[in-house]
């Protein structure tokens, strides 16, 4: 039985993958990085930090620390200036209060902790969940499961404190929309909803998603019951 559903945040609660790489391909050619869209995307899992050195490195161009902090910075003012008229996925808020209502929620996100922030509390959605994580907390990128392991631990300790039994991996749901999102939650024993929001079903699939959907409108808290019911 499902018990807590971690979602993935950038192209599964906000709609700014595409809005993510315009930004980072405005600040980058500045800098003479040329940022394609086969890279941005081949990149999906990773931290801004090591896409952005990646990038680099990837142009064969120097990267100070400085200079690290000076991109990162200036992508995050420009995502926001491009996120005016906030680009929530469509179903995916009245989704998240109803689940609210019968699961912990936890976020598990390679997105920095400002970025996060700035979404949640235009949105209002950090009342929604028991537990966040981003890529503050996380050593290495997805598809490593580390992040979903320390979102488990987080979720666990606080459960602890009101005195509740502790949850397996495998009572947890993750939803995400890359195919290292999936392998980072399968890898960390989590059940997988995949959701077709950035890349195909075909892809989602290869990567191990337990369900494919196209919407999380299409979801509700009856949905995951029945579907992800203990086999």
């Amino acid at each position: 039985m499902i018990r807590a559903i971690f979602f993935d945040f950038n192209g599964v609660i906000i709609d700014d993958e595409t809005i993510q790489m315009k930004a980072y391909q405005e600040v980058l050619s500045g800098h003479e990085v040329a940022l394609t869209e086969e890279l941005y995307f081949g990149a999906l899992g990773m931290d801004d930090r090591t896409f952005v050195r990646s990038m680099f490195e990837h142009a064969k161009k120097p990267l100070s620390d400085p200079l690290l902090e000076e991109v990162l910075g200036a992508k995050t003012d420009l995502h926001r200036q491009m996120i005016e008229e906030l680009p929530l996925f469509p179903g995916v808020l009245k989704f998240l209060k109803s689940a609210s209502r019968e699961f912990q929620l936890g976020l598990v996100s390679m997105a920095n902790l400002t970025e996060v922030s700035y979404v949640f509390q235009r949105a209002n959605l950090t009342p929604l969940f028991s537990v966040i994580v981003t890529a503050e907390d996380a050593s290495v990128c997805k598809p490593a499961p580390d992040c979903y392991l320390t979102g488990l631990l987080k979720l666990n300790e606080l459960r602890q404190q009101e005195r509740e039994l502790p949850l397996l991996a495998s009572e947890c749901l993750a939803i995400e929309d890359s195919p290292p999102g999936i392998q980072s939650a399968r890898a960390a024993g989590m059940r997988t909803l995949g959701v077709t929001n950035t890349v195909s079903e075909e892809a989602l699939r290869a990567a191990g998603a337990d369900v494919v959907t196209k919407s999380l409108a299409d979801w509700n808290v009856d949905a995951v019951k029945l579907v992800f019911r203990q086999d």
